[in-house]
């Protein structure tokens, strides 16, 4: 039950007065309304973690000269099968997507498209990119570093390490929505605790640490400074298993791509860069388009058949749950805390935007 009252708003109201604080901020209209619908749909996708109240810590990267308004992606290496892609500090929803456009051409040419995706801003929700390219009928592998404040520890850490480095993963299904694995390797987002502290909520045991390293069930530690003004951190999901993607993820993700790791000590800017590897199948250049849809819709019936255990509804595909969200908060709006819309007037009021109380 949350402590603090929500208001809801409709996405169309969210996405113009975000894309008011974007160009506020420097961008031109065509960037300012595709970052703006991007956030907009992460909040309607359910991931509020991922959706407008990130505006905030974008208008301030800015400001401190991390993030790049109107940037565009820089091509360092095209042999086809193979792209090497400089995101030059631009917005990862706009750079992310020329890079993910350019990857999706190769592989619909040539079978396949191995993508480095370097220094890009906040790439955003990446089951977006996954969307994009199952919607072609591609198969998409993505794994992503974040060099920003190192919020999670390592499976036996007593302190963060590295950045929530999500993976995605997405396969097209012939005549159903599309499967489309997209998660943080972390126990749960850095934006979920942000969000759940604006409310005054305490989390679930065992997602956080405190910043002596301790058990923690407040979010305010990954939030705000503590004691001596440390950070607690994030706990990775499977323990050692969970761990050992993420790390996966920053050396794929960002040693691999040259976007570079994560190895500093904690700093106070603003800015969240995204470094991406992914990989594109096309199963019809393959041979194998055919086999894979009659096994995949075989897999998925023989997984719907499955008996529900107790205290679920149904037996879920990945996926499911965005899609559900995206038809009830369509209908019913977004819930925005007092705290969260506080953070956008501030947001507005530095670049000259004024937003209602």
């Amino acid at each position: 039950m949350t402590t603090i009252q929500e208001k809801l708003f409709a996405a169309d109201a969210l996405r113009s007065q975000c894309a008011d604080i974007l160009r506020g901020a420097g961008s031109q209209r065509e960037e300012a309304d595709k970052v703006a619908a991007n956030l907009v749909m992460a909040n309607l996708s359910g991931h509020d973690s991922h959706g407008v109240g990130m505006l905030p810590r974008y208008v301030d990267a800015v400001l401190e000269g991390g993030l790049s308004p109107n940037a565009s992606v820089k091509t360092l290496l095209d042999a086809g099968t193979l792209l090497s892609l400089h995101g030059q500090r631009g917005y990862g929803q706009v750079v992310g997507e020329q890079a993910m456009q350019m990857a999706m051409a190769r592989a619909q040419e040539h079978g396949s498209c191995i993508m480095a995706l370097a220094e890009a801003h906040h790439l955003g929700r990446i089951g977006h990119f996954a969307e994009m390219a199952v919607a072609q009928g591609l198969v998409a592998l993505h794994f992503v570093n974040v060099k920003s404040r190192p919020v999670v520890a390592p499976w036996g850490g007593a302190d963060g390490r590295y950045g929530t480095n999500p993976c995605c993963i997405g396969v097209p299904i012939k005549g159903q929505p599309p499967f489309v694995l997209d998660f943080a390797t972390s126990r749960v987002a850095q934006g979920k605790m942000r969000v759940a502290h604006n409310l005054g909520k305490t989390v679930e045991p065992g997602f956080l640490i405190d910043e002596k390293g301790h058990p923690t069930t407040n979010p305010g530690v990954v939030v705000v400074p503590q004691s001596g003004g440390l950070f607690g951190a994030l706990m990775p999901f499977g323990e050692h298993k969970g761990s050992g993607l993420a790390m996966a993820c920053e050396l794929l993700g960002g040693a691999l791509t040259g976007g570079g790791t994560w190895h500093l000590p904690t700093n106070t800017a603003r800015a969240v860069t995204n470094s991406m590897l992914t990989i594109l199948i096309n199963p019809a250049k393959l041979g194998t388009q055919s086999a894979m849809e009659t096994e995949a819709l075989a897999f998925v019936d023989w997984l719907r058949a499955a008996p529900v255990a107790p205290g679920f509804e149904a037996v879920q595909m990945a996926g499911e749950p965005e899609r559900a969200a995206r038809l009830q908060r369509a209908k019913d709006g977004i819930a925005i805390d007092p705290e969260t819309w506080q953070e956008l007037r501030q947001a507005g009021h530095k670049v000259g935007v004024v937003l209602p109380a």
